[in-house]
């Protein structure tokens, strides 16, 4: 009688298991529904948020980082604080940052699409002390603003 080596053993083990294959693949909430329904984070897909309010954009995307209340941190980084930013005033600029990012933050230009982008720099420039309603930002402002 031969002796089966460790390894032999373990391939053995392996072989026997069932194939991968047979098992269907993990589903994001939005395949599993067929619609734009998110998931309890608020993604309808692995890599694309589906929320489409500006207040609930802000609060799934910026808050951890900025604050609810918009004030900013330093702690790991320096997340600069939105309320009562003047450098909000002009939609360009805020649309630009939320998507290429800047310094230490992300862009979410894959994440969000135009009306998304829109939606929370408009609640961020007229939330948070914020009063800037003159020129809010469009979808088109924010597509012309892709690079």
């Amino acid at each position: 009688m031969r002796a089966i080596l460790p390894g032999a053993a373990l391939l053995v083990a392996l072989l026997s298991l069932p194939a991968a294959s047979q098992q269907p693949p993990p589903v994001s909430a939005q395949q599993r529904s067929g619609t734009d329904t998110s998931d309890s984070h608020g993604f309808v897909s692995a890599t694309r948020f589906g929320q489409r309010d500006g207040g609930q954009l802000y609060a799934a995307t910026c808050a951890g980082c900025h604050m609810p209340d918009g004030r900013g941190a330093v702690g790991a980084g320096r997340y600069p604080a939105l309320a009562n930013n003047e450098k909000l005033e002009n939609a360009a600029y805020p649309i630009t940052v939320v998507l290429n990012g800047l310094r230490g933050m992300p862009g979410f230009a894959t994440q969000m699409d135009d009306e998304q982008i829109a939606a929370v720099v408009n609640w961020t420039r007229t939330n948070l002390g914020n009063r800037y309603t003159a020129e809010p930002a469009r979808a088109e402002d924010v597509r012309s603003l892709r690079q």
